[in-house]
């Protein structure tokens, strides 16, 4: 065979890998929304900004019905239009009541209020909880945050949720990047009280794209709150139990 037909073939035959890694991708993603589709969650998202969007999106691109919300709803319509049928937007307590499962990501500091107005339509449900407490932000409630752990403030003032503390680690940027990457998939730190919004979280995890590692109950999330070892780590789900020293 001549020099140049042995390039053609290796041309084509690199040509067919690649198609065929995509179409496996393609198959990957196809069944992991069939399997969100077979069984749904209604997912009501507590801020719909960088990170609530992010993952909301991603819910959505599983099979996952969403409601986006905000303080002005309005401002959503493009972002829910682009994600199709199963998006939609409303208001903050649209949201509560739609979701059989909540997802909050705001400036913590609006925690407190948010647990004040809408403590009885959140009670019993499960909130996955995004939300990091910084101090030149969110004031006073950061030091409280810093004493007493994060998911034992979050759990405080959303008395009557069932709080699972979750991607909180990471910009949305890297979510965005690297969910539904090939094996090892991205490690996401998950920490809560209760058991079965714990498995709850596990499955939005793996929905949304990502390897869940369960850290322990709600104290525990003060290991991957800001500035402890599990936050901001960029690692498979073998490396960040190796740095929390998890089996």
């Amino acid at each position: 065979m001549r020099k140049r037909d042995i390039r053609l073939v290796r041309v084509h035959r690199r040509a067919l890998l690649g198609a065929g890694s995509i179409l496996m991708l393609g198959s990957f993603l196809d069944s992991a929304r069939l399997l969100a589709q077979a069984n749904p969650s209604r997912i009501g998202v507590i801020g719909s900004g960088n990170i609530g969007g992010t993952i909301g999106g991603l819910w959505v691109k599983s099979g996952h019905p969403v409601m986006f919300s905000s303080r002005h709803p309005d401002e959503l319509k493009d972002m829910v239009a682009k994600l199709g049928s199963l998006a939609q937007a409303g208001s903050v307590e649209q949201a509560i009541a739609f979701g059989d499962v909540l997802f909050i990501a705001v400036p913590y500091g609006a925690i407190p209020q948010i647990g004040r107005d809408y403590s009885a339509t959140m009670k019993g449900k499960i909130m996955l909880d995004a939300c990091n407490a910084v101090l030149a932000r969110d004031g006073d409630i950061a030091n409280e945050v810093e004493q007493n752990g994060i998911g034992t403030t979050s759990q405080k003032y959303l008395a009557g949720a069932r709080i699972v503390r979750a991607f909180n680690t990471m910009s949305y940027m890297t979510f965005a990047r690297e969910a539904h990457r090939p094996d090892p998939k991205l490690a996401i730190p998950i920490a809560g009280d209760d058991a079965q919004a714990v498995q709850t979280a596990v499955g939005l995890v793996r929905d949304a794209g990502f390897d869940p590692v369960v850290v322990g109950n709600l104290a525990e999330a003060r290991r991957f709150q800001r500035g402890q070892p599990g936050y901001g780590q960029p690692v498979s789900a073998a490396e960040l139990k190796q740095k929390l020293s998890l089996p």
